[in-house]
């Protein structure tokens, strides 16, 4: 896993965003925000990762002045017009379906449920002078983790400013 105090690897990706399309420009969300919420899930619709989605949609991170979140999920883009679209979420889901962007963060995981070089269950923040804020992962992307990796990351958002509240996971309603 990517360690805390580097300075995080940029990336280009095509993702959904707003019912649509794009290509995600990573230097373009840290230009303009002042820090960037990556969170990181091997494949759409797993029901631990969607609730800790869910839950970053819930907690309202999406709509904090500054804050942008992504989601990266090693699925088609495909796969995240639906799951953007079953689950509302308000932040793009970028697909990152052979690792690049797991690789670089060094979350890629070589196997997992039958599935080669996706990224790992994980949260990754990104400063605005590009350094790595947050790092935390799971063991493997099913666990209940509690707290969920994108909890983790609330502390350090409240120092950087941000006033947001920890997502509160709800595993049982996936």
């Amino acid at each position: 896993m990517i360690d805390v105090g580097v300075t995080a690897p940029d990336f280009i990706a095509p993702a959904v965003s707003e019912g649509t399309g794009v290509e995600l420009e990573l230097y373009r969300l840290v230009e303009n925000h002042r820090a960037v919420v990556l969170s990181f899930a091997p494949a759409t619709f797993v029901p631990t990762c969607t609730a800790e989605f869910v839950a970053l949609r819930d907690a309202g991170w999406a709509d904090e002045p500054g804050l942008a979140v992504v989601a990266v999920t090693g699925d088609s883009l495909f796969a995240g017009f639906a799951y953007a679209d079953r689950f509302d979420l308000p932040f793009p889901v970028v697909s990152d379906f052979h690792g690049g962007i797991a690789e670089s963060y060094d979350l890629l995981v070589d196997s997992w449920e039958g599935h080669s070089e996706i990224p790992r269950r994980a949260t990754v923040v990104v400063d605005d002078d590009w350094t790595v804020r947050v790092a935390a992962a799971t063991a493997d992307a099913l666990d209940r983790a509690d707290p969920v990796p994108a909890a983790s990351a609330t502390t350090t958002l409240r120092e950087l400013g941000f006033d947001v509240d920890e997502p509160r996971v709800a595993y049982d309603d996936f």
